[in-house]
């Protein structure tokens, strides 16, 4: 004789726990692979980092050593990008933070109604925010604005995207030009295939904007492969490569 299924509370109430129990070990199982899929695996692609002497240890609230056999570090970095100079060179000097690119947006923007107009801006920064880097550089090359890094100046992270805007670009013997991977997005909880979604989607935008300003893509290369507590710091020949230096 068949067994009837069994309709009584008790019944009722340990199917409903048998499927949520089933429910939440699911749940777990795509977390675990979640979780498992972001972190370092020990695939050769994966491991690989770079090394040698273009690549260093990178902070972002301190100018990294001036020489390419190490050295002193040249101090803290503001918090958020600062504007000196008057007449048609100014310095921005800083970390990119959050609002930067609207407020030097503004700043541009109020000192040519002034009749103060900008044509080059020299860059010492540690980068910051990948949004408002490519916010003001899309604003520099819209005004048709040169930029440069200056002696031992640094251009790192975010801040090349900055640079790229420039129409003129150079960067002096003592300056630094360096790349590295980006974070998109704040959250540190999601599951993967939305965090490789948000990165993907970011790349995507930086590697269209970098196009548009006529930088080489296989600059996207050492960015790539560089991880964020590093920095791979471009060569003369690379950054005459990826036409990042048009003097």
């Amino acid at each position: 004789m068949t067994d009837m299924p069994d309709r009584s509370p008790g019944g009722i109430r340990k199917a409903i726990t048998a499927i949520v129990g089933v429910q939440v070990a699911i749940a777990a199982a795509l977390l675990f692979t979640d979780l498992r899929d972001t972190l370092p695996r020990s695939d050769p692609l994966t491991r690989e980092r770079p090394a040698g002497p273009s690549t260093r240890p990178y902070s972002p609230d301190r100018s990294p050593a001036s020489m390419p056999g190490g050295g002193p570090e040249t101090g803290p970095m503001p918090e958020r990008l600062e504007i000196s100079g008057e007449g048609s060179t100014i310095t921005l000097t800083g970390q990119i933070a959050w609002g930067d690119g609207a407020r030097i947006g503004q700043e541009l923007s109020t000192r040519a109604s002034a009749g103060q107009d900008v044509t080059r801006i020299r860059l010492d920064s540690t980068g910051g925010s990948v949004a408002d880097a490519l916010e003001i550089g899309e604003t520099i090359r819209a005004a048709g604005i040169d930029t440069e890094v200056g002696d031992n100046g640094v251009c790192l992270s975010a801040c090349p995207y900055v640079f790229a805007g420039g129409v003129a670009r150079d960067v002096a013997a003592t300056g630094q030009l360096g790349v590295h991977q980006h974070y998109f997005g704040e959250s540190t909880i999601l599951p993967a295939f939305m965090a490789v979604e948000d990165v993907q989607r970011g790349q995507a935008e930086v590697m269209s904007y970098l196009a548009r300003m006529g930088i080489a893509l296989g600059v996207m290369e050492h960015a790539m492969r560089t991880p964020p507590d590093q920095i791979y710091l471009l060569s003369r020949e690379e950054m005459t490569d990826y036409a990042f230096v048009t003097e």
